[in-house]
């Protein structure tokens, strides 16, 4: 793989990484829009999940047209396969993602898939860039681990049958593979084109990978109004415009950094859960909420 470079002076950092926040609080949006959804009409997982990708992958084709023209298609063959491997990797998420909440619940899911997906940044960038990770972004990935860990811990129960456990555990594994690979991805591609450029390829390769499974199982969005207010907000803001903010910010950090930031997430979700549903925040959450916290805070120190 060939090695981006990185704009890389302090005050790009910090703007980096302010990007990236700001997307991963969009996406922590994503689970209350999901449960609005669930309470309004009988739906599932994989039929939320590509309804979002199709709503945000016509969205960004016809923004992206809009502000690039032709230059949309004008992507080298390489980068091509670049792009669709975005979109592979984000229905890679999606499936094993919603598969593995099906065997082994939420709060295990996500505690697997969002803490070892940095680690397997770090790797990939490590072998694939040969970025280095320095002892600044080391204690960042530390504290967003143990952060995320008491976030999302508290709360998880494993179940009493261990083949599911470890088959659930393994789908979120692939899960967290899929979102690191498409991080590395997005990173190697943010300096060659405009950012709408890639994720309009990525979204619409997605929703593309996705049809067959729908097909397959069924496409249920009968919803109200109301659901389809929801659904729309859930393809254009937390996943069309989080993704071209995070194709912004990823351009003046590395990946293992972008993808500690992306931590955020659950912590963003888990305040709006307690403001807007009264879900108990807990010791352990503040305790993980203030770790996440330090991290960012690492790293926008490292860019000063």
């Amino acid at each position: 793989m060939e090695m981006s470079r990185i704009h890389s002076t302090p005050r790009h950092t910090h703007w980096g990484v302010l990007w990236i926040t700001l997307a991963a609080i969009l996406w922590g949006t994503v689970g209350l829009a999901s449960r609005a959804l669930f309470q309004l009409a009988e739906t599932t997982p994989l039929s939320i999940g590509f309804a979002r990708m199709a709503i945000a992958a016509l969205t960004l084709n016809i923004i992206c047209w809009v502000v690039n023209r032709r230059h949309m298609f004008a992507v080298r063959r390489t980068d091509t396969v670049w792009m669709i491997l975005i979109g592979v990797t984000m229905a890679i998420y999606q499936v094993c993602f919603f598969a593995a909440i099906a065997r082994v619940g939420v709060a295990i899911t996500v505690l697997v898939t969002l803490c070892s997906a940095p680690v397997l940044v770090a790797l990939l960038e490590r072998v694939f860039l040969g970025q280095q990770l320095t002892r600044r972004v080391a204690l960042a990935l530390l504290c967003a681990l143990g952060g995320t860990s008491l976030l999302v811990g508290s709360g998880s129960s494993v179940s009493s049958d261990m083949l599911q456990t470890l088959d659930g555990a393994l789908l979120a594994l692939g899960a967290s593979f899929g979102f690191a690979l498409m991080v590395l991805c997005s990173r190697m591609l943010a300096d060659r084109y405009h950012p709408l450029i890639p994720i309009t390829w990525g979204l619409s390769a997605s929703a593309f990978l996705l049809l067959p499974f729908v097909l397959a199982f069924g496409l249920a969005i009968d919803f109200p109004l109301e659901g389809w207010l929801v659904l729309l907000y859930l393809g254009a803001v937390p996943t069309a415009l989080a993704f071209v903010l995070f194709l912004v910010g990823v351009r003046h950090v590395t990946a293992t950094v972008a993808s500690i930031v992306t931590l955020l997430e659950p912590l963003t979700a888990t305040i709006l859960a307690a403001l807007l549903f009264g879900e108990r925040f807990g010791t352990a959450g503040a305790a993980g909420a203030g770790l996440l916290l330090l991290a960012i805070m690492l790293l926008i120190r490292r860019s000063a």
